[in-house]
């Protein structure tokens, strides 16, 4: 069985579990977004004690601002949050690599080039966090009275510290 046919079939069981419980109203409950990585080891529901709809949870690499605005334009705008948390982890592979170094990757393994890409690597945490948290609040496509607020996980001991 594929890993995806495990996935179907778990939310199988997670529909029957929920029986004929009303579904939560589409803007988050509690007014926030939260912008995160997409490594594995964060869970932000665990990690912020979430309810299903409670926040939007957008995730890419790094959990970088300028690639998660566009979602963060619509949970404002279209959705009503007016709270951000920004959140990058240690140990993030992020930090690991330059643009160089994956454009050769895709060269190397499939043939094709991905040189007019940025990924964005960046080389220190706390500096990732505070520029993305300061491009945030520059942006003019976020509501000046936006609480936004950046962290680091540290995945080692699942706490969270602020970045100021």
């Amino acid at each position: 069985m594929s890993v995806i046919d495990e996935l179907v079939q778990a939310n199988e069981r997670f529909a029957s579990e929920r029986g004929g419980i009303e579904s939560p109203p589409l803007p988050p409950a509690r007014g926030v977004a939260i912008l995160t990585c997409m490594d594995a080891r964060i869970v932000p529901a665990r990690i912020f004690g979430l309810e299903e709809g409670d926040a939007h949870v957008i995730r890419n690499a790094g959990g970088l601002a300028r690639e998660g605005l566009r979602s963060l334009v619509i949970s404002q705008r279209l959705l009503g949050t007016t709270a951000i948390a920004v959140v990058h982890h240690t140990d993030c592979g992020m930090l690991t690599f330059q643009n160089d170094d994956v454009h050769a990757k895709v060269q190397e393994d499939l043939g094709a080039d991905a040189s007019d890409i940025d990924f964005m690597p960046f080389g220190d945490l706390e500096r990732s966090v505070a520029d993305d948290v300061a491009f945030l609040r520059e942006s003019p496509l976020i509501a000046d009275d936006t609480e936004i607020r950046g962290f680091v996980y540290d995945v080692s001991t699942r706490r969270l510290d602020e970045v100021s």
